[in-house]
Order: C-alpha cells, then sequence, then structure tokens
C-alpha cells in the first residue's frame, strides 16, 4: 500500500483535504473493483456517462442509489432454482457493489438498460453563484469626490 504526503497542499490550500483523501483511498486495490467491467466517458462538455456491462441482469435486480458525494450500483442476481450443468461458464452472476465518488454539483441524470449494459447519464450543474462573472468598474459618485479632494 502506497500512500502520499499532502501536507505541503495543506500548506497554502484550504478544502483540498477531499481531494487529497480521494486519491490516497485510489492507490489501494480495495477500492478498485474489476467486476462489472464498466466505462466512464465524457460526452460533451459538463455531461458525463458511466456504461457498466452487466449482462444476466434484469433492471429488478440493479439498484442506483446517490449518497452525499457517492453515486452506488448494486446487483443483487435472484435466485435461480433450475439445476444447470454447464461444460463452461464464462457468463458472472456473481452479485456486485460498486461505488463512484461524484464531484461537487454533479447530478445523475437519468439510467437505463440495454442488451445488458447499464448507461448512467451524469451532468455537472455549477450554481450560477459560482460560475465566473464579471465586475463592473463605475465612476466616482460626486460625494467620493468631494471625500477625496478633502483628504
Amino acid at each position: 500500500m502506497r500512500t502520499f504526503d499532502f501536507t505541503p497542499l495543506y500548506r497554502s490550500s484550504v478544502g483540498f483535504d477531499r481531494l487529497a483523501r480521494l486519491l490516497n483511498e485510489s492507490t489501494h486495490s480495495e477500492s478498485q473493483k474489476s467486476y462489472p467491467p464498466f466505462n466512464i466517458e465524457v460526452v460533451d462538455e459538463g455531461k458525463y456517462r458511466i456504461t457498466m456491462a452487466v449482462a444476466g441482469f434484469t433492471k429488478d435486480e440493479i439498484d442506483i442509489e446517490i449518497e452525499k458525494d457517492s453515486l452506488k450500483v448494486t446487483g443483487q442476481k435472484a435466485g435461480d432454482d433450475k439445476e444447470h450443468n454447464y461444460l463452461h461458464q464464462g457468463i458472472a452472476t456473481r452479485s456486485f457493489s460498486q461505488t463512484f465518488r461524484l464531484a461537487d454539483h454533479v447530478k445523475v441524470r437519468g439510467a437505463e438498460m440495454l442488451n445488458g449494459m447499464l448507461n448512467i447519464e451524469l451532468e455537472l450543474e455549477v450554481p450560477e453563484e459560482m460560475k465566473p462573472r464579471k465586475i463592473a468598474i463605475n465612476e466616482p459618485t460626486e460625494a467620493r469626490l468631494i471625500e477625496a479632494n478633502a483628504a
């Protein structure tokens, strides 16, 4: 297990402790699950898609849950009462749980499942007060001019 020292970052910034925690967690093998396989794609500016290969699962066997800054996708295969005599079983039907960290202001817009692929649409929705804005430079009023001249 590898850890990083983020002390210099803490000395010159405020509020980046979450980023440091995420970087540390990303180096742990437990947090890097490989089943089911998935893609994270940038669809457009501020729009993202997570695509998960969930062959063998129905939409009733998959739950998508959002809690604070996490998106959790779980699959719980319903019990199969049939006896199978496989020569080869390459399609995994085990239960899974996959958690994705969401950046601030990323919202889940919807999900759909087609041909064994689960698509989850996400969008970055920056609040108006956080968007860049221009500040007008005003001419001084007459009262301020008089005060400035008096001083």
